[in-house]
């Protein structure tokens, strides 16, 4: 059962924007953004390379006011004007993949906060379907941080290894600082997952395994390729965001997309055809 905090006579509307830039967005979330009395956003799980801030708002007739993490985290601003006014809240992507979205909607509803979710475009099924991969064989999404000093986590590793034992594919999200402009590279993800191998020495990941490239996801100019770890590490995969895929056991059909839609060489082809 429900206990609610607070009698409530606003709303709280998440409304995803998709991958790339705000014409990504639904016309039904579009629709009701414009009846909104506040909007608030939040671009640290994500980022909307695309944006142009000032020509959404003209197209809104609102201000965006953009979010901190620890004021997304903490929500208590959302949170106090949703329970009298109808609130809007934008995220990157589909607007419930991030565990911080769910846990606002929670509370919203527990404080007797109507919410209503607006879905959009997610990398979570954005990368498979550009690269042909069948997305029921995507063991657990992990994430890529950024090593500061002593912390260098080896999970994602973990995860990986887990997926593959299963035959599973895992889509690896690389780590965004986006309050720093800083956004990690697929080539910088590709060699901390090389660290790990070094340092854990499962024998999980090397130079000479499959790997796939996508970046700009949703953009007018997405980039998809797949390779030998070795043969992408240094190539230039364009501005951000990019995802790294790491294939588990492959369909033909799979097999046969990669090669067609990411460019897999026709040697690593035939030698996971055989597989």
């Amino acid at each position: 059962m429900n206990v609610c905090e607070d009698m409530s006579n606003g709303q709280l509307i998440f409304v995803g924007l998709g991958l790339y830039d705000e014409k990504d967005i639904s016309l039904k979330g579009l629709s009701e953004l414009e009846n909104c009395d506040k909007i608030f956003a939040e671009f640290y799980t994500s980022k909307l390379v695309g944006l142009d801030k000032n020509t959404f708002e003209k197209k809104l007739g609102k201000t965006l006011k953009v979010l901190s993490r620890e004021e997304t985290e903490k929500g208590d601003k959302i949170l106090e004007y949703a329970l009298k006014e109808k609130v809007g809240f934008l995220t990157c992507g589909d607007p419930m993949i991030a565990t911080t979205h769910v846990d606002l909607r929670l509370r919203a509803t527990k404080r007797g906060i109507k919410t209503k979710i607006f879905h959009s475009g997610s990398i979570v099924t954005a990368a498979p379907g550009l690269l042909g991969l069948q997305n029921y064989k995507f063991g657990r999404t992990t994430t890529l941080a950024f090593p500061e000093k002593d912390y260098f986590p080896t999970s994602p590793y973990t995860i990986i290894k887990e997926n593959k034992e299963m035959g599973l594919h895992t889509l690896v999200l690389l780590d965004i600082q986006a309050d720093r402009d800083i956004y990690m590279t697929a080539n910088q993800g590709m060699e901390l997952l090389l660290k790990m191998e070094e340092k854990l020495g499962e024998k999980i990941l090397s130079e000479d395994g499959v790997i796939c490239v996508v970046a700009r996801a949703g953009s007018p100019d997405p980039v998809m390729v797949a390779n030998s770890v070795k043969a992408l590490l240094n190539k230039d995969f364009g501005p951000p965001l990019h995802t790294l895929i790491i294939p588990g056991n492959l369909h033909f059909k799979e097999v046969e997309a990669l090669e067609v839609f990411a460019n897999l060489p026709k040697a690593i082809s035939k030698k996971l055809q055989k597989l």
